[in-house]
């Protein structure tokens, strides 16, 4: 599959494209040197694998990968780019697949997490890089696969199912992008939501003077608009300075955060275009 090519979705269309025919494996993650580790994909074949029990059946976070990998290019997507941190002992794992799948400035990717030490289940999520200043963006928490490590497990029938479910969720997720940019709050609202993020969804205290900054007075003029849009890259630029896979949770956790402000805002739409029609249509009685 050379050159551009696109896929046409419902209510649009997502540009398919590939640079060079090559994956880049540039990485951006950063890692504190203690807590987590920093690694390519060809590392990911040197990570220990625990022995399996009666119970508990550990995946290869290599096999993962290419399984990951062979169920994309079955539906036309291939990687362009991958990153990975693993923890020092190599059990857990996260990475972010971008794939050669654009919209408008993002690039969607795929986020996965697997664990050989059963702290988590395997998952996936559908997620994006932001092109202009490579802040990558999960949708939630690793819901479209959640599998426990059981002896029964088909990892390859178990990815298939979940990368199906991610790429259905690419049209909704171009839409929840559009409204966020169309979404305007007042100054007084984003320090609201500032302030909720933090102190009582638990966000890293120590990042609430750069988000501040970050959405205020922003180093990228993509985010000169006062928007929801502007204020979620306010946040995931403030979380390149967490150790990798605190990177990724934290990210994660925005979007569960944020995702609600996004249906309430579709729903007062629709209330809206509700109440207009009606009153367009009692208008017309009178007439």
């Amino acid at each position: 599959m050379n050159g551009l090519q696109e896929t046409t979705f419902n209510n649009g269309r997502l540009a398919l494209d590939e640079i060079n025919g090559q994956q880049t494996t540039d990485s951006h993650l950063m890692s504190d040197g203690n807590k987590t580790t920093r690694i390519t994909r060809t590392d990911l074949g040197l990570m220990p694998l625990p022995p399996a029990t009666d119970t508990f059946q550990p995946i290869a976070h290599n096999e993962l990968v290419d399984a990951i990998d062979e169920a994309l290019s079955l539906r036309r997507f291939h990687i362009t780019r991958s990153e990975f941190a693993a923890s020092p002992d190599g059990m857990k794992l996260f990475g972010l697949l971008e794939i050669n799948a654009v919209f408008d400035g993002i690039r969607f990717a795929v986020g996965l997490r697997n664990s050989n030490d059963k702290s988590m289940r395997l998952g996936m999520v559908a997620g994006y890089r932001v092109t202009v200043c490579d802040n990558m963006m999960f949708k939630g928490d690793f819901n479209p696969l959640l599998a426990k490590h059981t002896k029964g497990l088909d990892l390859i029938e178990s990815v298939s199912i979940g990368i199906d479910r991610i790429h259905r969720g690419f049209e909704p997720l171009k839409r929840a992008i559009e409204t966020k940019r169309l979404i305007t709050i007042t100054d007084d609202d984003a320090r609201i939501l500032i302030y909720q993020a933090f102190i009582e969804n638990k966000f890293p205290i120590s990042l609430i003077k750069t988000v501040h900054q970050n959405y205020f007075e922003p180093e990228w003029e993509d985010f000169q608009d006062r928007s929801l849009w502007s204020l979620e890259n306010a946040f995931t630029e403030s979380f390149k300075s967490l150790n990798p896979l605190t990177q990724y949770k934290t990210t994660a956790k925005l979007g569960r955060f944020i995702a609600p402000l996004i249906k309430d805002s579709l729903r007062a739409s629709a209330s809206f275009v509700a109440t207009a029609a009606d009153d367009e249509n009692e208008g017309g009685a009178w007439q």
